[in-house]
Parts: C-alpha cells; structure tokens; sequence
C-alpha cells in the first residue's frame, strides 16, 4: 500500500509539471547570457542608470541603387531621419515597430550624433536643407580636432564607428586623406545601432527576430535595403537552425529509436512505456525550469538524449538482466548516483552553460531512476516472465580474452588523451554554424568594412562616491592611461590618434567642485551608453569606463584584463572587468588551467560515493578510475576534433 502512495505522488507530481510546462511553455535561448555570466554586465543590468545593457543589434542600410550615397546626398539624409523618428513614434504603418513582445530601449544613429554636434556651434541640422547650411570653413579641425566640443568628439567616434573604413569622413576628421571640414561624411551605406529589451520585465528573453522582421518591411516599403546584420543575429539564426534540426530529426529519431530498442529488447510495450516515462520526465523538467524561472537554452538539449539513455538502461536491466530484483535495484542505484556525482561539480562552474547542462543532467538523471524504481519496476519485472522474453545471461566466469578487455581499454583511452593537444577555444559564434554557412562569410565581410563589427566592448567598472572630486580625478587618470594600451583599438590619422575609449569627460580636474555627478549631469551620454554611471537608492556607486579592443584577439583581451587590474589596483580602487570577449577569454583560461582536476576531482567524488553505496572500495576504484579514464579521453578526443 505504501509503494502505490509513493508511485500516485510521483505521478501526480511529474504530470503537475508538464501541465505547467504547456501552460508555461520556456523558450530556449542562444546567446552569449546562456553561455557564460559576465560580472560587469550583471552589475549594468542591476545598478545601470540607463536601460541598455542590453547586447547591441545592428542595422546595415543603403540605397536601392548601390551607387547612391547615403549621408552626402541630403534628401536622403532627411528621408532616414524621418525613418528613425517613425520607428520610434509609429506614426507610419509602413515603417512602425509593431512587435508588442519586444520595445527599443536605444537607437544610435550617425544623424543624431551629427544633430548635438551641430546645435554645440549654435547650428540646426535638423531644420537645414541643406549640407552647406551647416558646414563652413571655420570649423578648422573638424570634429575630431583639439578644439573640437565634447558632442563635436562624440559624433566625431560614432561616425567612425556606424560607417565603412574606407569612406570619406569630411568634417568627422578632415585629417584623413581625401577628407575636408567643409564636405559631409561620404559613404554609400552606414549601420545603426539599435537595443532591444522584452516588453515582459519579468521575462530577460529578447526576440532579436523581430528585428530582422521590421528591416524586412522596411525594405519593402521604402527606397532603402535595411538588414539586421551582427553576431547576436547570427546567435538568433544559430537558435532557428538548432530548433528546425530538433523539430525535422525529431519524429524519425524517435521512430528509430524505437526500432532499436525493440531490437534489444523484444517488447514493443516496455519501448512504449520507456519512451512515454522520458517525454513526461522532460516535460515535467521543463515545468520544474519554468516555475524557478531558469532560462533554457539550445545548448541544454545535449542533456535529453543522456537522460534518455538512462531511462533504456534502466529497462535493460530489469527485462534483460538475469539478476535478481535486488541487484538490479543496486547496480542502478549506484550508477545514479555516481553519475550525479560525476556531474554535480559542474554546477559550481563560472561556465553557465557548463553549470545549467548539468543541472539538467542531474534533476532528468534522478527523475529517470524515481519513475523506474518506484513506478515502473513492476511492469518492467512483468514483462521479464513473459515468454517472448529471455533473460541475457551475463557470463561470470572470465576467461583470458576478457582478462585483457580492462587494461587495453584503459590503454586506448590513455593514448587518445596523451595526444590531444593543449588549450580550449573561446567559446563564440563560429561553434554554432557550420563553416560554410554564407551568414559566416557576410559577417567577416562585416567585419572588414566596419570597426564596430570587428571589435569588442569591454566594460570597466571602477567603484566610485559620486560626490567626490578625488573620485572624479582618480577616474580621468585611470581613462587617460587606459587609452595607451596597447590592446585599445585607436583611430589614427597621422595627424591625431584617439583611442576608442568612452566614459567621463576631461577637463574640470583643477575645478575643486566637480565630482563624477556633477559632470555626468551636464554631458553623460557617449555612443553605447546614455549615462556611464552606476547608482544603489539613488546614489552613485561605480562608473563604467567602455573601451573597445580587437574582437578576434582573445590574447589581447587577457592582457588587457591583467594590465587594467595591476592598475586600477595601484589607486587602491575596487573594480570590476568585464565584456563578452575579456570574460569569454579568462573562463577559456580558466577551464584548460583547471579541466585536470576537474576530471580527477569527479573521480574522487564517484570514488567516495560508490564506496558508500556498494561498500565496496575495490569496486568503487574501478568505477572511479574508468570515469577519470572516459573523461579524459572525452576531453582529449574533442581537443582532436577542434
């Protein structure tokens, strides 16, 4: 009687959460937030006082007619102003956001930047006609010159970042070859940059699709070709393809599925019944995920085939096995919870997509052995009597082939991890597509044109008091100095060289009541962020220091990570490094610095549990000496294949 109440509670449990699971479906994700947690991003998203922490999209733009420029011609110029301005006011049906589970939180343009720089020498671009209203020949210098304005600077970067190297940058930097202060940019196409957060502020998944889906009606519908290009788009068809793949192989894999099973063992009603248990054990899972509010991301589905496996190995030892239920009832035990103790170390990773796999492994790997062992024991030891069914006989006497069968397998593991080679790759979009995916070759081609696409964002926060002139000092020399790291992307003309690094303005340091409050208020907003500053209850707490450095260099995202400690450091500072490619980097580091013990630590945890659970210490070292064996080789076999 005892048994049925725990098999109803079970059931009854694992059903509750597939209900939630279908009334509360979980959208799998694919970007860098499911791969791994950047202590600076988390820190923007929790104190940031502008709402853009969010990863930046792109939009490339042109002319229908490829030979049109863009910014010189000023009709043109005045039609993609009016488009930005309907984009955010949806007064045109024909070019408004109409997705009401996504909002725009920022839009960078080139012609806003322009618009402040222009009103900074008391000139109005927007009520202009034309370029010559606004240009003239005493602007000596350009934008990008000693007496250039603070907004003057900024638009001065943001051109040089939203258009292709190779055009004419005219008043941005008459320092350039070919360029003149008295001429408007040139190029045939440029990007804006556009932030996307949910509508759902309980919901931090954000449909990047629905960008692509406007540029598509944009384009339609207007003389420009509007593209939403950019890593996180590729991310999102990265996501598309990984879910087509899952939805295509999905009703053929689970028929061959069946057809394999029923060729090991016989009985088309234990596959049934098998399969039926890991769909609701999955489902449950995804429930259980959704009630805690976890995300789940592509890369956790690589866990719904091992929890499979465990469910068929569960069924082949209870039809197959001539073992006694006992034993049957020990030998899965033990291999439960060796395995969890295999993978639960996982779930300290500073890896997050390393951690939630395994959180998946562990709670489907559980379920697995509670629905076999409590609920389905009895049919599965039904269907042993059944006469179609004839228990395997597992040989117990060894004989001198298989005397040999450990040590070889030992041996070819060994060897396999001996000649893999050192060091991981930084995990990013290239492990996602498929070499010769044209997404690929577009983005390179991307990379090539513009130097937002092939650089990377790191963020440098530095703990601050707002109200402090030491503060406010100690945050210009450390800026000052950063701009000379070798690392920093510069914009050099041969005349000037600017490094690309954003944050407080210069200039107040000898004026004793100027604090970092006290300058954000008057000019806080840079090109990536409307406001640098980071506040708790009101009150300033940090400031970020965005710098961009080359995006394909992880080498030069670590020393510029070990060079920004030694110094900030040096002020006696607390701060905190991060960006995509600098945290992507150092975990790489990391995890081939400690993947060793690691492996070996996983082999003591199984050691110690399997000793616990079989009392068996002999036995419990060959489980733990084959798991270090298996892991290592897995390891150096997927150095092996890249």
């Amino acid at each position: 009687m005892q048994i049925e109440k725990i098999r109803f509670a079970i059931m009854a449990s694992l059903v509750s959460c597939a209900l939630i699971a279908i009334a509360m479906p979980v959208e799998l994700v694919l970007n860098t937030d499911s791969i791994f947690i950047d202590p600076a991003k988390e820190r923007i998203r929790e104190e940031g006082l502008a709402d853009n922490y969010q990863g930046q999209l792109i939009l490339k733009i042109s002319h229908d007619n490829d030979d049109v420029s863009v910014t010189s011609n000023f009709s043109l110029v005045k039609e993609l102003i009016q488009l930005e301005a309907e984009l955010l006011d949806g007064t045109n049906p024909d070019t408004s956001w109409e997705y009401s589970s996504t909002v725009i939180v920022k839009l960078e343009t080139p012609f806003a930047a322009w618009e402040e720089a222009f009103n900074s020498r008391n000139k109005s671009f927007e009520n202009s006609t034309k370029w010559s209203e606004v240009l003239d020949s005493n602007n000596t210098g350009g934008w990008c010159g000693n007496q250039s304005t603070a907004e003057e600077n900024s638009a001065f970067q943001t051109t040089m970042l939203l258009l292709p190297k190779d055009s004419n940058y005219g008043i941005a930097c008459p320092s350039f070859p070919g360029a003149d202060e008295r001429l408007p940019p040139d190029a045939n196409e440029i990007l804006w940059m556009v932030w996307l957060d949910s509508s759902d502020p309980d919901d931090r998944t954000t449909n990047w699709n629905t960008l692509d889906l406007w540029a598509s009606k944009v384009s339609e519908n207007t003389e420009f070709q509007v593209d939403a290009v950019g890593v996180n788009m590729l991310f999102q068809k990265s996501k598309g393809i990984a879910e087509n793949d899952l939805n295509s192989v999905l009703i053929p894999s689970l028929f061959i599925l069946i057809v394999v099973m029923y060729l090991i063992i016989r009985d088309i009603k234990v596959c049934a019944v098998t399969l039926s248990s890991v769909g609701l054990i999955i489902a449950a899972e995804i429930g259980i995920m959704s009630i805690a509010n976890i995300p789940l991301s592509i890369i956790d589905a690589i866990a719904f085939p091992i929890i499979l496996a465990v469910a068929v190995d569960g069924a082949f030892w209870y039809c197959k096995s001539s073992r006694s239920r006992e034993e049957v009832r020990s030998v899965l035990l033990l291999a439960m919870v060796t395995t969890l103790a295999a993978v639960s170390l996982s779930l300290f990773s500073p890896i997050k997509a390393q951690s939630s796999l395994a959180l998946i492994m562990i709670i489907g790997v559980f379920l697995d052995w509670l629905v076999t062992r409590f609920v389905l024991e009895e049919f599965y030891m039904s269907r042993r009597n059944n006469s179609e069914i004839k228990p395997l006989e597992i040989p117990t006497e060894s004989n001198a082939k298989m005397k040999w069968g450990w040590p070889l397998s030992l041996t070819f593991l060994a060897v396999i991890t001996l000649i893999s080679p050192t060091g991981v790759e930084v995990l990013d979009i290239h492990q996602f597509l498929a070499e010769d995916d044209p997404a690929l070759e577009e983005f390179e081609d991307l990379q090539e044109q513009y130097l937002i696409a092939s650089s990377a964002i790191s963020w440098i926060i530095i703990d601050v008091e707002g109200d402090s002139h030491d503060d406010y000092v100690k945050v210009v020399n450390i800026q000052k100095q950063l701009g000379q790291h070798p690392s920093i992307i510069s914009f050099e003309t041969g005349l000037y060289e600017t490094p690309l690094v954003m944050g407080i303005q210069f200039g107040f340091e000898n004026q004793q009541n100027a604090t970092i409050d006290s300058v954000s208020l008057s000019d806080a907003k840079t090109p990536v962020m409307d406001d640098h500053r980071l506040q708790r209850n009101g009150k300033t707490t940090g400031y970020i220091i965005a710098v961009f450095i080359d995006g394909s260099n992880a080498n030069a995202a670590l020393r510029l990570q070990d060079d920004v400690s030694d110094l900030i450091e040096r002020y006696d500072a607390e701060y905190t490094i991060g960006g995509e490619l600098v945290t992507g980097a150092s975990l790489a580091e990391d995890f081939d610095n400690t993947r060793v013990f690691q492996i070996l630590a996983a082999g003591i945890c199984v050691f110690l549990i399997a000793t616990f659970v079989s009392k068996s210490p002999v036995r419990a070292m060959r489980i733990a000496i084959g798991t270090v064996a298996i892991g290592s080789a897995v390891d150096g076999f997927a150095s092996l294949i890249g």
